[in-house]
């Protein structure tokens, strides 16, 4: 899944409203830590990750401090979310800035522990904006039960949300990895597969991760990986009973 615009016939409203990032009047006493209070830039990022945290957070897909937000700016700088805070009560203190292979800029933060993955995205994908990761019920159950290496989604309108969909006539795979603490490893699984993904993957029991240019098609094309799992959990659900039914 690179980072260009698919087509827009699912995404919907994804903007959600406004969100004013608190600059202190007294700019003289901003300390060096704190410079880019003043950056409209770096506040448009924070204020992205912050909606978006909130959304995620109103949709249960992010329960108590799971699941971790990025922005890459223009200048190639990466706002991704502090390690340990709950997604639906950011402030601009719980975003900070990391380099490019994760590493916080400022000595002594601590970035949401798979940033890793965020910067293995932006590497590959010049295009990628933004990065999302959630822990929705449905993509860990589904990845769960799942007995293939991946989960297939076919036939569903919804599908038109991803970069170069344009009929329900088409069938997608999301890629499911083992869940690993050791990042970099994982990284390394990740990578393999990387250019055949239009919908982003899963890790199992664990969640899904996608992508796009700008925070507002990342937060579609994720809403609509949402939709489409829980389609298909209850799919397979009502499919079991049904078949269940019939034997007895």
């Amino acid at each position: 899944m690179s980072g260009s615009t698919g087509s827009d016939g699912a995404g919907g409203d994804m903007t959600g409203s406004a969100l004013a990032v608190t600059v202190p009047a007294d700019l003289a006493q901003i300390s060096p830590a704190d410079e880019r209070a003043a950056d409209p830039a770096w506040d448009d990022a924070v204020a992205a990750i912050i909606r978006a945290g909130w959304r995620m957070d109103q949709r249960g897909w992010v329960p108590a401090t799971a699941g971790n937000l990025s922005v890459r700016l223009a200048d190639g700088r990466i706002a991704v979310t502090r390690s340990g805070g709950h997604k639906g009560f950011l402030t601009p203190d719980g975003v900070i800035e990391v380099t490019a292979d994760g590493r916080p800029v400022v000595p002594g933060q601590r970035p949401s522990a798979e940033t890793f993955l965020h910067c293995q995205i932006y590497e590959h994908f010049p295009d990628a904006g933004a990065v999302l990761h959630g822990h929705s019920v449905a993509s860990t159950v589904l990845s769960m039960i799942a007995t293939d290496s991946a989960i297939h989604l076919e036939d569903y309108e919804v599908l038109k949300v991803f970069e170069g969909q344009t009929t329900h006539k088409t069938r997608l795979a999301v890629p499911i990895f083992a869940n690993d603490q050791n990042i970099p490893r994982l990284s390394r699984s990740v990578a393999l597969y990387l250019d055949e993904m239009k919908a982003g993957y899963v890790i199992r029991g664990h969640g899904v991760y996608v992508w796009g240019p700008d925070m507002d098609t990342a937060l579609a094309r994720l809403e609509g990986l949402e939709f489409l799992l829980s389609c298909e959990a209850e799919r397979r659900r009502l499919v079991s009973t049904t078949a269940s039914r019939d034997v007895t």
